[in-house]
C-alpha cells in the first residue's frame, strides 16, 4: 500500500516519445493522443497510434474487481482471472502458448479492487492472433472450464496466497483493510480472499460471475503502437462484434470512510524489525483532494529529503527507512506511512517524533521549496515513461481513465491540478484529511512458537456502517450484436511473418583522458541515460571485507566533499535527475537519467558523486545501520535466506563467487568497515582506467563527448594497479547434497537447489539459455507445468541462469506448499533425470523457445533502458557491436542437439547442492526418506543448527544430527 498516486508515479506514468507532442517546457503536459469508438454491443475501445516499433500493445480492462465479490465468495475476482487462462471453447490449453510462439512481451493478467486487466504487447504481425485468443475466452469461455480446470486454478491461487504470506510482513494488508473500512464497505477484504471462501467456490460461481461481468458493455480495449484507427476498427468488429453485451453492470459509488478516531493494532510476524504503518481513509481517485495528498505526502515521506526521513533517520536515528504515499482508488483511497523502527528503539519514541513533524506540517505546511521538488519529481517520473506503450504503460494509462471516469485524458487534468497545486491547497486537503483518525499497525517480531493463524483469527475489524450509499445502474443502452465473420473451428489466426528488429548502430568515441565512450542513439524522449561502468563487482570483495564493494556503491550516492548528503539529495529532485549506483557479480556501475533540458548540470552533479565522495562518519554509521537491518531482514526472507546460504555452498566460501548473491555481506564485515576500506576500493576499482562510459538516448556523439569531457576529461588515475580479480574454476561436487533450514510456521517450503554452468562468454550460452527456456524458464516450460498447472504445489517453478564472467549459477526455483516440499524436491530430481535421460527435449520444445525468442526482438527494445542493458551485456562479456542485430541468425541456427548437449553438460542430478527453507518440524522427515543426498541442517549464516523439535505426535519427527556443511569445491 506504499504505491505512489497512480496517475502521476513513474511507473503508471509511461507515455510514448513519439507521441509526446508537448513542447519541452517544464510547464507542458505531454498528450497523449487517442481516439474512442463504442461497437454496436456496447464495447468500448481507445486507440493510439505509435509507430516507433512494430508492435501493438493489446489490454484489455473489465470493470468489475474484488470490491464486486458477495459475502463469502472473497478472492473470486481474482480466482476467475486465472480460470481465463485455462484455454477456451475453441482454444484448449494453456493461453500463453500461441503468445509465446508469437514473441509476445510484457503480459499477464492482474486483479484489483475495481477492476481485473488482460494485456500484453505482441509483434504488429500477431495482432490478429492476440484479438482471437481475447475475443474467444471473452466471448466462448465457459466450455472450456470444468472442475478439473476450476481445482487446478484454486490450488494455484492458494499458493500464490501463501507464498505472499510467507514474505516478511506479508499478512499485513488484510488487517490493515478489516480495520480501516466498514464491514460492508467494499474494500474491507483483501483481493487474494481467505482460503474457505476459496475453497468454496464451484462451478455455478464460475457462470454466474462470467455471466454477470464479463460482457462486452462492462469492457474497454485499449490498442496502442503500430496500428492505425482505421486498423484498430476493423478489427475489434471482426473479433469483438459478436460478443452479446451483456447484464447491466451497477456500479458502485465512491465511500470515503474516514476513521473518527486513531485506533490500534498489534500483529507478529518473522521479521527482524519492528515497523509502524499508519494508514488514513481519503477521497478516490481523481479528486483535488487525492491529488494535493499525493504532493503532501512527497513532501511528508517521499523521500531522502522528506521531513519525517529529515526526522526519523537523519536528526534522531530513531528509524532505518520511513516511507509514505497514497493509495488511489475507484471508491475511495488510502494514505500510508510506513516506518522501520530502528533495533533497540521504543516504538512509542518514534511515534511521539512523528507526531511532533505532524503538528509542525498541519500547522505550516509545506514550504515553498519543497512543494516546487516535489512537482519536478512527479513530472520527471511521468516524462521517463513516455517510450512504452504496453505493460502499465500508455495503454494502462488509458484504459485507467476510461474505467473509471469515462475519458482516457483524465491523466491531463491531474497533472495540471498537481502542477497548480499551492502551499495553501496542500496544506488544506491535509488539514481536512490528515489530521483525522487514523489506523496504527505495530508489526513486531514474533517469539517462538507463535501462531499467526491464531493471531489473524482472532482480529476483529470494524463492523457495518449504515451510510452505505447504493449502487447505481447504469442508463438503458439498445446494444446489438453483429453476425460473427470469423469461422473459429479454424482455430487460432497463424502467425506467419514477423518485422524486423530495430537497433541503433553503436558509436564509439574517447574523452581526453583515453575513457572510452560507446553511445546508442535512441531519439524517442528527451532523455539521456549514462552509465559508469567499472569492471570490480561482488567478486571484488575477494580479500576483503564482504559486502564492501556494495556498502561503498551505496554510499557514493551520499555526501560528496562539497556537499552533504541531503543537499545531493535536494539537487537531484530540483533537476529531476535520477542517479543511482550498484554492483552485480563482476561489476559496479553509476548510472545517470536526466532530463536533456537539465543535462549540463545533471553531468556537473554525477561527476561530483562519483569523483568526490567524501565517505563521511555520519553517513557511513546511517547507512551500516540500515545495511545491517536489511540482512537481518534478508535472514527473515526465504528467498533472501536461499541466496545468502546457496552461493557459498556452490562455489566455496574461498571463491570470488562463494558469497551472499545478495551482495550485502556479512555483519561481522559490515560491522567492521571503515572508510579507509572505502577510499581503497574506490581507489582500486571505481577509477578512470578501469571505466568505460555507456550512453544511451536523445543525444549524438558529438554532442555529448564535449560535456563528458568536461566533467570526466580531466580525471588521472592512481599510480596503483587495477587489482587482478580471481576467478577461479570450480570442480563439479562429487555427490549431491541438502541444506535444510528452519521458518517455523512457514506457510511454504522454498526450494532452491544449485548446479554450475559455464561462463555467459561461452560460445554455447545461447544453446543453453534456450534449452533452459524450455526444460524452467517460460511460463509453458516443463517444471511449472509439472508444479504449478499439473501439481497445483506451487505458484510458479522454474529454473534460471544468472550472468556471470566465471561459472554461473544455474539454479532450480519453487516456492511449495508445506505438505508437499519433499514431493515437490521429488518431481524436480525427476524432470532433472528425465530432461537428460529417457525424455530429452524434443524439437517442437526447441522451436518454440527458438521462435519466442526471435519474435520478441522487436517488442524487447522499446525503451532506453532496455537498449542501455543490452549495450552493457556487449561491454561486459565482450560481445561484437552487432550482437543484437545479429542475435535473430544466431538463435535461429541453434538446434535440438546443441540445446540438448549444453544442456546435459551442466543437468547432473547427482552433483546437486539443495537449499530447502521450511517448518522442519513438518518437512524434514519427509526430505530426509528421499534421500536426495547428505543433509545437513544449517542456520542463516550456513553455519550448523541446533536440532528442530516436532510437534508431539507428529510423524514428522525425525532423527536429527547437525554436522558442518562441506564447502563448494
Amino acid at each position: 500500500m506504499k504505491k505512489r498516486y497512480a496517475l502521476l508515479a513513474a511507473g503508471l506514468m509511461s507515455l510514448v516519445g513519439n507521441a509526446f507532442a508537448a513542447p519541452a517546457s517544464s510547464d507542458a503536459i505531454p498528450d497523449i493522443p487517442f481516439t474512442r469508438f463504442q461497437l454496436p454491443n456496447g464495447l468500448t475501445v481507445v486507440v493510439h497510434e505509435d509507430h516507433k516499433a512494430p508492435v501493438v500493445a493489446v489490454s484489455i480492462w473489465y470493470h468489475v474487481g474484488s470490491a464486486d465479490e458477495p459475502a463469502g465468495k472473497t478472492g473470486f475476482a481474482h480466482l476467475f482471472e486465472h480460470l481465463m487462462f485455462s484455454g477456451s471453447e475453441n482454444r484448449k490449453g494453456t493461453y500463453f502458448q500461441p503468445f509465446e510462439l508469437a514473441g509476445a512481451t510484457d503480459m499477464n493478467g492482474t486483479t484489483w479492487f475495481d477492476r481485473t486487466n488482460y494485456f500484453e504487447t505482441v509483434p504488429t504481425t500477431a495482432l490478429d492472433m492476440a484479438l482471437w485468443m481475447e475475443s474467444d475466452r471473452m466471448g466462448h469461455l465457459l466450455g472450456a472450464i470444468g472442475q478439473k480446470e476450476l481445482d487446478t486454478q484454486r490450488g494455484v491461487v492458494q499458493n500464490e496466497k501463501r507464498q505472499g504470506e510467507n514474505r516478511p510482513y506479508g499478512r499485513v494488508d488484510e488487517n490493515i483493510l478489516v480495520n480501516t473500512y466498514p464491514a460492508n464497505h467494499p474494500y474491507h477484504h483483501d483481493t487474494i480472499g481467505s482460503m474457505a471462501d476459496l475453497d468454496a467456490a464451484s462451478l455455478a460461481d464460475v457462470k454466474k460471475w462470467f455471466h454477470d461481468y464479463y460482457g462486452a458493455a462492462n469492457t474497454t480495449l485499449v490498442l496502442a503502437g503500430d496500428i492505425t484507427v482505421a486498423e484498430a476498427k476493423a478489427k475489434a468488429e471482426k473479433y469483438f462484434g459478436d460478443i452479446p453485451a451483456g447484464p447491466p453492470v451497477p456500479r458502485q459509488q465512491a465511500w470515503i470512510t474516514p476513521l473518527q478516531t486513531s485506533t490500534r493494532g498489534t500483529q507478529h510476524d518473522q521479521v527482524a524489525q519492528t515497523r509502524i504503518l499508519r494508514t488514513w481513509v481519503v477521497p478516490q481517485l481523481g479528486t483535488d483532494d487525492a491529488i494535493q495528498l499525493d504532493l503532501a505526502t512527497t513532501v511528508l515521506g517521499g523521500g531522502k529529503t522528506s521531513r519525517l526521513y529529515q526526522r526519523l533517520v537523519y536528526q534522531d536515528k530513531l528509524a532505518d527507512d520511513v516511507s509514505m504515499g497514497i493509495s488511489p482508488f475507484a471508491l475511495a483511497s488510502q494514505v500510508q506511512l510506513s516506518v522501520d523502527v530502528r533495533n533497540g528503539v521504543d516504538p512509542a519514541k518514534v511515534e511521539a517524533a512523528i507526531a511532533d513533524v505532524w503538528r509542525d506540517y498541519l500547522a505550516k505546511g509545506p514550504t515553498d521549496d519543497e512543494l516546487a521538488r516535489a512537482k519536478v519529481v512527479n513530472r520527471a517520473g511521468f516524462v521517463r515513461g513516455l517510450e512504452k506503450v504496453g505493460g502499465s504503460g500508455k495503454a494502462a494509462i488509458l484504459a485507467e481513465g476510461q474505467v473509471y471516469r469515462n475519458d482516457p485524458a483524465a491523466y491531463k487534468k491531474d497533472l495540471a491540478r498537481a502542477q497548480a497545486a499551492t502551499v495553501g491547497s496542500v496544506l488544506a486537503a491535509s488539514k481536512t484529511w490528515l489530521a483525522k483518525g487514523d489506523y496504527t499497525l505495530t508489526v513486531l517480531p514474533a517469539a517462538p512458537g507463535f501462531d499467526p493463524a491464531a493471531e489473524d483469527k482472532a482480529v476483529k475489524g470494524l463492523g457495518p456502517s449504515d451510510h452505505r450509499p447504493d449502487a447505481v445502474m447504469p442508463k438503458p443502452a439498445d446494444y446489438t450484436v453483429a453476425k460473427s465473420t470469423v469461422d473459429r473451428s479454424k482455430g487460432v489466426p497463424s502467425v506467419d511473418t514477423f518485422p524486423d528488429l530495430v537497433f541503433p548502430k553503436l558509436q564509439r568515441g574517447k574523452l581526453k583522458n583515453g575513457i572510452e565512450v560507446i553511445l546508442a542513439e535512441r531519439h524517442t524522449v528527451p532523455i539521456t541515460q549514462v552509465q559508469l561502468l567499472f569492471d570490480a563487482g561482488y567478486a571484488a570483495d575477494q580479500g576483503r571485507k564482504l559486502g564492501t564493494a556494495s556498502f561503498t556503491s551505496t554510499l557514493l550516492e551520499e555526501s560528496t566533499t562539497s556537499l552533504d548528503s541531503v543537499e545531493v539529495a535536494r539537487r537531484k529532485e530540483r533537476l529531476g535527475a535520477f542517479v543511482s549506483a550498484n554492483c552485480t557479480l563482476d561489476t559496479c556501475g553509476v548510472g545517470l537519467n536526466a532530463l536533456n533540458e537539465q543535462l549540463t548540470p545533471s553531468l556537473e552533479l554525477f561527476a561530483d558523486i562519483v569523483r568526490n565522495p567524501a565517505f563521511k562518519a555520519d553517513d557511513i554509521e546511517r547507512i551500516r545501520g540500515q545495511w545491517l537491518a536489511g540482512i537481518a531482514q534478508e535472514k527473515t526472507e526465504p528467498t533472501g535466506l536461499a541466496l545468502r546460504s546457496l552461493p557459498p555452498l556452490l562455489y566455496g566460501k574461498d571463491h570470488a563467487y562463494g558469497i551472499p548473491f545478495t551482495g550485502s555481506g556479512t555483519e561481522s564485515a559490515i560491522k567492521s568497515l571503515k572508510a579507509a576500506d572505502l577510499v581503497a576500493f574506490q581507489r582500486d576499482y571505481l577509477r578512470p582506467d578501469n571505466l568505460r562510459i555507456l550512453v544511451a538516448g536523445d543525444t549524438t556523439l558529438e554532442a555529448i563527448l564535449p560535456r563528458l569531457d568536461a566533467v570526466f576529461g580531466d580525471w588521472t588515475p592512481p599510480a596503483t594497479p587495477v587489482p587482478k580479480k580471481n576467478i577461479g574454476q570450480v570442480a563439479v561436487q562429487p555427490k549431491p547434497r541438502v541444506f535444510l533450514i528452519n521458518r517455523t510456521d512457514a506457510p511454504q517450503s522454498l526450494i532452491l537447489a544449485g548446479l554450475l554452468a559455464p561462463s555467459t562468454k561461452a560460445p554455447n550460452a545461447l544453446d543453453l539459455g534456450i534449452a533452459n527456456g524450455a526444460f524452467g524458464g517460460t511460463f509453458t516450460s516443463r517444471l511449472n507445468m509439472n508444479l504449478r498447472e499439473e501439481k497445483r504445489w506451487a505458484y510458479g517453478a522454474g529454473s534460471m541462469l544468472s550472468d556471470a564472467k566465471g561459472q554461473r549459477p544455474m539454479l532450480f526455483y519453487a516456492p511449495v506448499q508445506t505438505d508437499k516440499t519433499a514431493e515437490s524436491a521429488a518431481e524436480i530430481l525427476k524432470e532433472s533425470k528425465d530432461v537428460i535421460g529417457t525424455k530429452p527435449l524434443t524439437d517442437d520444445e526447441i522451436a518454440k523457445i527458438r521462435a519466442q525468442r526471435v519474435r520478441a526482438l522487436p517488442g524487447s527494445y522499446e525503451t532506453t533502458s532496455a537498449v542501455l542493458s543490452a549495450l552493457s551485456g556487449i561491454v561486459i562479456y565482450d560481445r561484437p557491436d552487432d550482437y543484437v542485430q545479429t542475435l535473430k541468425s544466431r538463435i535461429e541456427g541453434v538446434d535440438r542437439k546443441d540445446a540438448e548437449a549444453a544442456l546435459s553438460a551442466v543437468i547432473r542430478p547427482d552433483a546437486m547442492t539443495w537449499v530447502i527453507v521450511g517448518d522442519l518440524r513438518k518437512i524434514e522427515a519427509p526430505v530426509r526418506a528421499l534421500n536426495l543426498g547428505e543433509v545437513h541442517v544449517i542456520d542463516a549464516d550456513g553455519n550448523p543448527a541446533k536440532p528442530v523439535k516436532a510437534p508431539a505426535g507428529s510423524k514428522a519427527a525425525a532423527k536429527h544430527t547437525p554436522s558442518t556443511p562441506a564447502a563448494g569445491e
